[in-house]
């Protein structure tokens, strides 16, 4: 990923630096456990942790050796023996390339998952945090961009929360089915290398053992994940949309900070465009867009081929690089969210009441009427605001006592306009989604 949609210690685990060295632990675990099990002399498998545990892979060295010999993990293992020496014989024994390269894919996955989980950690802390701030802050509620019935702004972001909140639990998942160990050699047959040598490294490394793993850790694994990140971005998308639509001009309910000395515009200086929630909408645009690449790499032939491989060089940096900066920037975007309640008021009050049309309509309901008849008179009245010009205050409260054929006393008809009764479950809504806290 480019460096303006990165950051570096998501970076950090791609980097080829951290990958030989994942390749190097993979190989010296196995060699301690191969000679455990006496196929390895002891006292080399410690030399190979002595000379390789601190050594500084040299990367150009390693493109260097594969520019001649074609294969990556053919040139680091030339390189290991050249800093190693003879002992270096007993490393890779019985291995394969894929258990290698599987495994610290596994480990570098599980890794990047750690982080995206802090993120969502953090995304969690600032949505809760501003929406207990504005848990009573009354607003609109919109179902097809058109005004429908009051909310708080407090419940929006309590809805993104407990959104949020499910994407930390499938990352969990994720996170889990994605870090497996795979040392099971040609074809996953075990045949040159002991199963209990998949055992230890699984276990120095964290991850669980692949059951049956072909000589590759199946993709339907990495699809998951990936997926997984996929739902997450569309998530990062649908607060985004949110927010530049609440930013838009005629809206104005909130907007992202504009700070001193910031410009909006290289043409117009009057500009506070949510440049931030923009940049989320295209960033997740990329995650899933990287999701297909992983379901596809799933049919794969016979017990392994390598066509994933290109694949997930690309998407497992890019994915995960993209998708940290991403839930980073929404984090900042919410703390510094500038929320305008004041205009929150004003668009709440610019249908006449409208928005109590529901609670009419049930009333009239109770009151004796057909639902077809008490449709069509709220309806009839509800209109007459919609084509109103100027200032409609009062307004369908006004048609509504004015019209015969609605029989509800003007006391009733008031009733049916107090807000608190669209409010009154939010302190449940606030419970199922924080808990009694």
């Amino acid at each position: 990923m480019i460096p303006r949609y990165s950051r570096p210690d998501l970076v950090a685990i791609w980097s080829p630096e951290s990958k030989f060295r994942i390749w190097f632990e993979i190989e010296a675990h196995a060699a301690t456990a191969q000679a455990k099990l006496g196929v390895v002399p002891a006292e080399a498998a410690e030399v190979i942790w002595q000379k390789g545990r601190d050594a500084a892979f040299d990367v150009d060295r390693i493109d260097e050796i594969e520019a001649e010999v074609k294969h990556d993990v053919i040139a680091f293992l030339t390189h290991l023996s050249e800093i190693v020496g003879p002992e270096a014989r007993f490393v890779h024994q019985g291995m394969t390339s894929s258990d290698v390269l599987d495994t610290t894919l596994s480990v570098q996955l599980s890794r990047a998952a750690d982080l995206l989980l802090a993120d969502l950690h953090d995304l969690l802390a600032a949505l809760k945090k501003r929406a207990f701030e504005h848990k009573d802050t009354i607003t609109i509620g919109r179902s097809h961009g058109i005004h429908a019935e009051p909310t708080t702004f407090g419940v929006k972001l309590a809805q993104a929360y407990a959104e949020f909140d499910r994407c930390r639990t499938r990352l969990v998942n994720a996170r889990a089915e994605i870090a497996t160990c795979a040392i099971s050699g040609a074809v996953g047959s075990f045949a040159n290398i002991d199963p209990s040598v998949e055992e230890y490294v699984a276990e120095q490394l964290g991850l669980a053992v692949e059951p049956v793993s072909t000589q590759v850790i199946p993709r339907d694994r990495h699809a998951m994940f990936f997926a997984t990140l996929g739902v997450i971005a569309s998530s990062v998308e649908r607060l985004a949309t949110e927010i530049r639509h609440l930013q838009r001009t005629e809206v104005l309910e909130a907007e992202e900070f504009f700070s001193k000395g910031q410009k909006g515009s290289s043409a117009m200086p009057h500009k506070r465009n949510p440049v931030l929630t923009e940049n989320l909408t295209g960033l997740a645009r990329l995650v899933r867009g990287m999701v297909t690449p992983a379901l596809e790499n799933v049919a794969l032939w016979h017990e392994r081929d390598i066509s994933h491989s290109s694949v997930e060089r690309m998407i497992g940096p890019d994915a995960t690089i993209t998708l940290d900066f991403a839930l980073a920037r929404l984090t900042g975007v919410i703390d510094k969210l500038v929320v305008y309640p004041e205009n929150m008021r004003r668009n709440l009050d610019l249908l006449g009441g409208l928005h109590n049309s529901q609670r009419v309509l049930l009333a009239l309901t109770q009151a004796g009427f057909s639902r077809e008849a008490s449709y069509a008179a709220v309806q009839r009245n509800a209109m007459k605001v919609w084509q109103a010009q100027g200032d409609r205050a009062g307004l369908f409260a006004a048609n509504l006592k004015a019209d015969p054929e609605v029989t509800l006393t003007d006391q009733v008809i008031d009733e049916m306009f107090d807000e608190a009764y669209h409010l009154k479950h939010v302190d449940t809504i606030f419970r199922r989604v924080f808990g009694e806290a």
